[in-house]
Order: C-alpha cells, then structure tokens, then sequence
C-alpha cells in the first residue's frame, strides 16, 4: 500500500481560541497545562494518509514503522525569522544546526557591508567553535589590550585597560589558561562570515513585512510584496524600529495588555557618521603596523587585520530625540545629510604615529561613499518581549548604544539561549510557547538592563557637560582592582548551544551559570531515554 506523506496539525477538542493575550505581562507566570483537568486542551496528531481530514481522530493509524529521527524532524516547529541582522544570521546558523526548519526575511535587495568596528572578547568564543567559525573569525579579528582616550589636543587623558583577566598584562599574547584576548572586528566582515554559513536557499532579500497574523493554528506573515509565508514561530530580529514588535504592540494596545512604557517612543541623545576605509597603506597611517590593534576616542571641543580604519563620529545632542518628534525630518538622514555631516568633521584631528598630524577628512576621503551612513543611536530596553507565537530578539527588544560596546554581543546570546529552547519544541501550543518564552525573557531581559546601564555609563564617559567630566573622573581613578571585576563579569558570560558538542575551555575563570543550557540540555536527555523505551507499535500518538 502506498503510503502518503505525512501531515502533521493540530485539531482543537472546541472551538475557543485560547486567551494567551491575557497572559501578556512584564514577567508572565508559567502555565501548566495540568491545573485544570476539567478543560479540554489541544492535542496533536499525526495522521499518515488523506482520507480522513473530517473525521473525529484520537490517534494515527500509521501503515509502516516510521524511522523515530523522522517523525522527531516532523514535530520540529517552522521558524520565521523577520530581520537578516547579525542576531538574526546567529539564529539562522544555530537553527541550521539543529536540525529545525526556518526561513529568514531581509527588508534590503542587497547585502551592504554597512557599519564601523566591533570589540568582541570571550563571550563569543564557545559559540563560534562550536558553530565551527571560530578560526574565520580569527582571521578577520585583531586584538587590543587598551582603549587610550584624547582630548581635542590630541593629548592623552587617561587609558582604560582592557586586559583579559584580573592577571596583570605584562605579554600578549596571554596564557590559555587566563582566557581570550578582546578582539576589534569590522561590522561587515563579520556580517560576512555569518552570512557564508546560512544555506542560501532560506534567505529571503527584498522582503519588507508589513503585518502578520498570529493565533493557535500558527502564523502567517505577510510582505510588502504580495507574499505571504506560513510558520509555527515568528522571530522579530528587524531592528531597533522593528515591524514584527510595532504589529505586536499594536495588537496588545487594542486589547489593553500594552504596558506604557512599552508604547512610548524610541528615544535617542546622539547621533553618528561611521565608516570603514578603503585598504591604506601603512606607510602613511603607522597605526596599522602595529601588533594589537589600536583603539582610540577623541574628545571633541563642540585598526584591522586588513589594514583599514574603522571610524566613528558622536554628536551629542542637546535633548532627547525620537522619531515621533515635531522637528524630527527625514531629510536629516539621507545622503545629503550624511555627506553634510562629513564636511562638518572632517577638520577634527585625529592621533596619528610617528609625528604624522590626521584629520577624520583623512579617513573620509579614503571611505567609499556608499558605505558612509548617518544613524540615530537609540536607547531602550522594552519590556514586553513576546506574545502568542511571536518573541522578539536584540534590538527589536533592547536597543544598546554601541558605545557600550555590548549590542551586538547580546544580541548574539539571545540568539543562543533562543536557540536552546527552541530545540526543545515538538508541536507547540501556545502554553508551550508562553513556557519557552518565558524562560529567554527572565534569563536575557535582566542581561540586556545591566548592559543598557553600563553603556550609559561609558556613553557619558564620551560626552560633554558636568555628568560627563564627573563619570571620566571617576574612571581615571577608578582603582584597578574594581576596573578588573568588571572585566571579570565580561569575560565569564560564554554561552553554548545545548544541542551540540560542548566546548571544553581551559580557563582559570569558569563561565557563569547558563540557565537555557543546563535546563534544555535536561530536557533533550530525558526524551532520549524515553526514546529508547518506546516499543515499535502499529498505533503512535505523538504528545
């Protein structure tokens, strides 16, 4: 008899929509599916065969064993990820890895090499070798040991060491046993390597999304464009002004369930020109000639392994800003904007080596226009994260600023502690989802606060005014032994996919407790012994 492929749905035992929406809190309560034996819940059910989609259906009559790995692949939810980000790339990666079906949807024709320079340490490291990128990375990476800031004189002011441990750092580079070096990296070449390891054929270009629809049966997403694709699970990865949480919040805002924090607008108090050169000859610039890479800030009166320079500049704002301002215009931010911007600064100095006097115009002139681009720097940490079948991720649900140096670093361990849960679902309801949720927000939502908060310290640090030189006084004399917990905090948050091999590291500072792997790593262990207790039987219900 031939057998027919599989389908795999949900039947509801009534016709309520469950009222998840309800649920919707800062900090949801777990629900269990069991309180409550007088409701009748959803079951799912696995039918082989097409005779049979109006029939009443307890259990599947399957007309041949079926491969256990088989029907596991067949419970695994279909994932849309909204936003083609470093997140969102991480995601796709880590999702590829286990196993479980995705498709992700990026609003640009074209992938730009956008963006100025990353500083990436060992909070990195575990993932990228077990995703087997570590050694790309390396390549592309260049460690720096401190980060010297100047005044408009181009005179030093004080020196933040950046060092790898509460071990003085007399060499580079240092011992395995004291950790990972800190490592600057160009935004687009690590945008790059992440994207040579997503499978083309799940990525979607040109694919703005203008709404979706979310309930118990799954979602279904809709573009710009006409299409519209269907999935269990919608990431929303798109950004600080992201589609997927503005649809969100609309609907829980007609339902009463928005907190009002959540429904203010994105604020920002500065704004920045950044850019990344053409390759220069390091005859001309010396930087580039030396061992670890060289990070400098200058305070303002008003290098790559590949020999470029990444360059930031910071306007501070007088007040805060937002996009819903009056006086906010978009003319503020196309090309002609950014190109008046340029000639504003290109007088600024900046320090060169061996006697050389630079201008920013030196680095402007060598950056290819279109890859020179004015953003806004927001700044906000949302507290509403996910709702039904939709949970949001990096700066769609905290917006860093990248003075702090973190954003794209959380946005990465969101990835990874979503990951782990999401390998952990077959069928998923909705309670099931609003479990899983629950458990990225509280292990990630108090992270991304304390990163929000120390990058408004450092972005004071930068500014002007009395805050300003209050904060750079006390990190000047912020003794060095309080300088080094800090470090220390940094460079023990090493999350790892629970779903593949962990990385054994040999590091004197053991990595903080990682909720997401322990507890999923329990899960997946226990379905494996219950795996190989199920005898072969010619009835399978899949709960």
């Amino acid at each position: 008899m031939q057998v027919v492929e599989p389908k795999v749905f949900l039947e509801p035992k009534n016709n309520k929509k469950p009222a998840s929406l309800a649920s919707v809190t800062k900090r949801r309560s777990r629900v269990d599916d069991d309180d409550d034996d007088s409701k009748e819940k959803t079951k799912p059910v696995f039918v082989a065969g097409k005779g049979n989609e109006g029939a009443p259906m307890e259990e599947a009559t399957m007309q041949m064993p079926i491969p256990f790995e088989t029907l596991d692949s067949l419970k695994k939810p279909k994932v849309l990820i909204a936003g083609g980000g470093l997140g969102g790339l991480t995601l796709a990666i880590l999702l590829h890895k286990a196993g479980i079906p995705f498709k992700v949807f990026e609003r640009a024709r074209e992938v730009k090499p956008l963006g100025s320079a990353l500083a990436l340490g060992a909070g990195i490291v575990p993932l990228f070798k077990q995703i087997g990128i570590y050694d790309e990375f390396l390549a592309i990476a260049k460690p720096y040991s401190e980060m010297c800031i100047f005044n408009d004189k181009l005179k030093p002011e004080y020196t933040m060491d950046c060092g790898w441990t509460a071990t003085e750092l007399s060499s580079y580079p240092p011992p395995p046993s004291l950790g990972y070096p800190h490592s600057i990296v160009s935004r687009p070449d690590l945008y790059e390597l992440l994207w040579r390891h997503v499978p083309k054929e799940c990525v979607f270009l040109d694919k703005k999304v203008v709404n979706f629809d979310d309930d118990a049966e799954g979602v279904l997403l809709r573009c710009a464009d006409g299409t519209s694709y269907q999935g269990d699970i919608l990431i929303g990865a798109d950004g600080a002004y992201s589609a997927v949480r503005s649809h969100m919040y609309k609907m829980l805002k007609t339902r009463g369930l928005l907190p009002d924090v959540d429904d203010a607008p994105l604020p920002f108090h500065t704004v920045s020109l950044v850019g990344q050169t053409v390759p220069l000859d390091p005859d001309e610039f010396p930087d580039l000639k030396m061992e670890l890479s060289q990070f400098k800030s200058v305070l303002g009166s008003d290098n790559m392994c590949t020999n470029t320079v990444c360059w930031m500049v910071i306007r501070y704002l007088s007040k805060s800003s937002s996009k819903s301002d009056d006086k906010f215009c978009n003319s503020e931010w196309g090309p002609e904007a950014t190109e008046a911007m340029c000639n504003e600064v290109r007088a600024y100095k900046v320090p060169g080596k061996d006697g050389k006097v630079l201008t920013l115009g030196d680095y402007i002139d060598r950056t290819p226009k279109e890859l020179i681009v004015k953003v806004m720097l927001e700044e906000k940490v949302f507290d509403t994260w996910y709702c039904n079948r939709t949970v949001l991720l990096g700066d769609a649900c905290h917006k860093i600023n990248p003075l702090g140096g973190t954003g794209a670093l959380n946005a990465i361990h969101d990835a990874v502690t979503l990951a782990n849960w999401l390998s952990t679902l077959r069928f998923p309801n909705i309670s099931d989802l609003d479990r899983v949720f629950n458990e990225y927000y509280l292990e990630r939502y108090p992270v991304a606060k304390k990163a929000f908060e120390s990058s408004q310290l450092f972005t004071k640090n930068l500014g002007k005014g009395m805050m300003s030189s209050v904060v750079r006084t006390g990190l000047k004399r912020l003794p060095r032994w309080m300088w080094r917990r800090m470090i220390i905090k940094m460079v023990t948050v090493r999350p790892q996919a629970s779903f593949l091999p962990l990385v054994e590291e040999d590091t004197l500072l053991k990595a903080v407790h990682q909720p997401s792997l322990h507890k999923t790593a329990a899960i997946a262990n226990n379905r494996l012994l219950l795996t190989k207790r199920m005898p072969v039987k010619s009835k399978l219900s899949l709960v």
